[in-house]
């Protein structure tokens, strides 16, 4: 039920996650969808809670451009970027660590740091103007915002065709989780301007991302507070009413933030 109201309506779905939870608090996946719904509905506090106990009880990484854009929307964009330069980040699978880019280079942008955001998109092998993956026309179209942004707008515009390429091409063929698409094989793709990841010096990471992995006892109990009281124990976050604030979501290219 909840899945199915998410685009519709998450408020809704939201609630109904909650009512599961009530019933599940203990079970992963019910984490995790209570997680995904207080996103969606753009209560980010919330969603934070709880996909990072989703992650702590599961074990999984997959959420974490979910936890990085949380952090983005509450007004934390270094966190953001730190998580997804992090070691755990380094690990995830092609499509998550391009949506984990996707955030930080939108963070970089929340701070005005054009280049370091044009630089984190340009280093995926997957930024490529004649191929598309399932995930293209999210990361085409990020890719032609952050250049609009930076003052070029003839290759924003060329990358935002592009979007409409990608997106014709995936949808005649029967979409599988790891399809490529050519979309002009026999074509080079023009010269462009100097990327800006060519322009700046890689930086180290001088941090880690604090570890957030607990005993299932403390888990356990934490999750109790967390419920009553709506505190996020990790960066002192409670949650606040909605905003117009949104992340660079990381969702797949059909969603209305590609």
């Amino acid at each position: 039920m909840a899945g199915r109201l998410l685009e519709e309506d998450p408020e809704l779905a939201y609630e109904h996650t909650l009512a599961a939870s009530r019933r599940g608090g203990r079970v992963a996946v019910v984490r995790e969808a209570v997680g995904i719904a207080a996103y969606h509905a753009g209560k980010y506090a919330d969603a934070l809670r709880e996909l990072r106990t989703h992650r702590r009880i599961s074990g999984s990484d997959y959420n974490l451009p979910l936890i990085a854009d949380s952090l983005r929307a509450l007004g934390r964009p270094e966190k953001a970027i730190e998580l997804a330069h992090s070691e755990e980040s380094a690990n995830l699978e092609a499509a998550v660590k391009v949506e984990m880019q996707i955030v930080a280079a939108g963070a970089f942008g929340d701070l005005g740091k054009l280049d370091e955001a044009l630089a984190e998109l340009e280093s995926l092998e997957q930024l490529n103007f004649n191929r598309a993956f399932s995930f293209s026309p999210r990361l085409f179209t990020a890719y032609a915002d952050l250049l609009s942004a930076a003052g070029r707008p003839e290759d924003a515009k060329r990358w935002n065709e592009q979007v409409e390429v990608a997106e014709r091409a995936l949808g005649i063929e029967q979409e599988t989780e790891s399809f490529i698409m050519d979309l002009a094989p026999e074509m080079d793709e023009e010269e462009e301007a100097p990327r800006a990841k060519d322009l700046i010096d890689p930086v180290e990471d001088e941090t880690e991302v604090e570890d957030e992995v607990s005993d299932q006892d403390d888990d356990e109990t934490a999750a109790a507070e967390e419920a009553a009281t709506g505190i996020d124990e990790e960066d002192g976050l409670s949650e606040v009413a909605e905003s117009g604030t949104e992340g660079e979501p990381a969702e797949s290219e059909d969603e209305s933030s590609k």
